[in-house]
């Protein structure tokens, strides 16, 4: 499944809207996405799963790029 992630790049930022950032990984679940970014310092706002027309519209977005960690 793909799960949409709403981060600020260091954890010891506080989120503020205009500096949130998104990235798409690969995962089994939430639980999942957390484990596989716990090496990075991101401060993670929310995991979202992303399927049926929210995926096909974020698809079209040139931006679109699905990680895949291991």
């Amino acid at each position: 499944m793909i799960f949409k992630v709403y981060f600020q790049e260091s954890n010891k930022q506080v989120p503020v809207r205009e500096k949130t950032k998104t990235l798409f990984i690969h995962a089994d679940s939430e639980r999942d996405v957390r484990k596989k970014l716990a090496d990075k310092s991101y401060n993670i706002e929310f995991v979202q799963p992303v399927q049926g027309a929210f995926l096909e519209y974020e698809q079209n977005n040139e931006d679109f790029n699905v990680l895949e960690i291991g």
